[in-house]
């Protein structure tokens, strides 16, 4: 009897620090298991943390509320046993939205031609905060189309968030993506993404 392959490593991964990161790297193992994608990994508030978990399905479907329920399940388990948190917090899983954060090139290269904004953790030239049209991304860099039209390009590791503009061009060329059925139950739960779950969870 021959033993399953591992699922492949993804070198294209959200880059995360401190708490996130090691959440990130206990949860990515499962995640990729399961057949999904790790957008993201925010933690927020201090009495009683908030861990957010994004994802994506790595198939392409869309992240449907049964997804979620599956992740949480799977990941809250793997998280009792990790303990990153001592005391009291929750667990929140979604899918990334249409007006996403753009993590990975992968993001970036997908969603080029669409409005993003970008915030970076050291100023370029006095600004932290650019918005413009996304044109692509490597490794370590990604290009956008500024608003004066010129073009910038930002070090993947100097931005501290980034993501998609909701506009009308995106909403349509998400639900065109989605196919018109699945458009159609999108509608029904909230212009196709997915709810968070919050589950409470006690730390050891």
């Amino acid at each position: 009897m021959t033993e399953a392959a591992a699922p492949a490593p993804d070198t294209d991964l959200p880059r995360h620090e401190g708490l996130e990161a090691r959440i990130a790297d206990a949860i990515l193992p499962s995640l990729m298991q399961m057949g999904y994608e790790l957008v993201r990994v925010q933690v927020s508030g201090k009495e009683r943390p908030t861990v957010q978990i994004m994802a994506d399905r790595a198939d392409g479907a869309p992240f449907r509320v049964e997804d979620c329920e599956a992740i949480s399940h799977t990941i809250g388990a793997v998280l009792d046993v990790a303990d990153p948190i001592r005391g009291e917090w929750t667990l929140e899983v979604s899918s990334a939205g249409i007006d996403r954060p753009l993590t990975r090139a992968k993001d970036w290269n997908r969603y080029a031609g669409h409005v993003a904004t970008v915030e970076l953790a050291v100023p370029v030239e006095g600004r932290k905060r650019f918005r413009g049209i996304a044109l692509a991304a490597d490794a370590e860099t990604v290009r956008m189309q500024l608003e004066d039209g010129t073009e910038a390009r930002f070090p993947r590791g100097n931005i501290r968030k980034a993501k998609l503009v909701l506009t009308d061009e995106l909403i349509a060329a998400t639900r065109a993506a989605a196919g018109d059925a699945e458009a159609d139950e999108d509608d029904a739960e909230g212009e196709g993404q997915a709810p968070a779950r919050p589950t409470p969870r006690k730390g050891h």
